[in-house]
């Protein structure tokens, strides 16, 4: 009984510990309008976070090319996948085609079972997980069963023509100069591509990434937009943009 006395008349210890982000902490993005914590199907709708991402968003809003530079954690992945779900949500494509070089960063994955879809499934990650924010994960299987978004690996790109759709090339800084010159030339009509990536970032041996190259040169082309983000644009944790700043 003295043990059972004890249990019930025990104190519940508090305890006041300050987190170490607070609730108010502007870098967190659950805290965002555009990101919110409640149970949901998916994102409605998303904003742009800083004056870049605006720029991003109108650039390919107006413009058929747009390659969008910059460091990791500047959402240049997930706004083009943004922009390439409410073009097909509102008609104005057909389809999406995602399209990303299977460029091992480092690790040896070695020979992946299954068809294509499984196959490049690992290095397509990225684009499912914002594909899957934006529209589900029913709706987005069901568009991947009817062929309405389509995984394109790169070397299947050649001899192609792609009308009516949304393409999305990311980690373009993992292809070659003759391969990204190859994906802009499949742009067809009623098309728009944004192509997406680090220059400083690169997998490939040094000098091997054509991204900068193309991009200095698109700069001057009528119809494409370059934009820069920058590591003040980052929206991840701040500590990756004062680490990106010294390594």
């Amino acid at each position: 009984m003295g043990k059972r006395y004890d249990k019930l008349n025990r104190k519940e210890k508090t305890y006041n510990v300050e987190p170490l982000y607070g609730r108010n902490s502007p870098w967190d993005p659950l805290n965002s309008p555009a990101f919110d914590r409640r149970d949901q199907k998916y994102i409605r709708k998303v904003k742009p976070q800083n004056a870049n991402q605006q720029l991003l968003l109108e650039a390919m809003a107006e413009n058929s090319m747009v390659v969008a530079l910059g460091p990791a954690g500047t959402g240049k992945t997930y706004l083009a996948i943004t922009a390439a779900v409410e073009a097909l949500e509102a008609g104005r494509v057909d389809r999406i085609i995602l399209s990303r070089p299977a460029v091992e960063a480092g690790e040896t994955l070695g020979y992946l079972p299954g068809d294509l879809q499984e196959k490049m499934s690992p290095f397509l990650r990225p684009l499912y997980d914002a594909l899957n924010d934006r529209m589900g994960g029913k709706r987005l299987k069901q568009l991947l069963t009817e062929g309405s978004i389509e995984i394109a690996p790169i070397g299947f790109m050649r001899g192609r023509t792609l009308n009516n759709a949304f393409i999305v090339i990311d980690e373009a800084q993992n292809c070659t100069y003759n391969q990204i010159k190859m994906l802009l030339t499949r742009l067809g009509w009623h098309s728009t591509m944004v192509l997406t990536g680090d220059p400083d970032q690169s997998d490939l041996l040094e000098g091997l990434s054509g991204l900068k190259d193309i991009a200095h040169k698109l700069e001057v082309v009528s119809g494409v937009e370059v934009i820069q983000l920058t590591d003040s644009d980052i929206v991840r944790h701040p500590l990756v943009a004062s680490m990106l700043s010294v390594l």
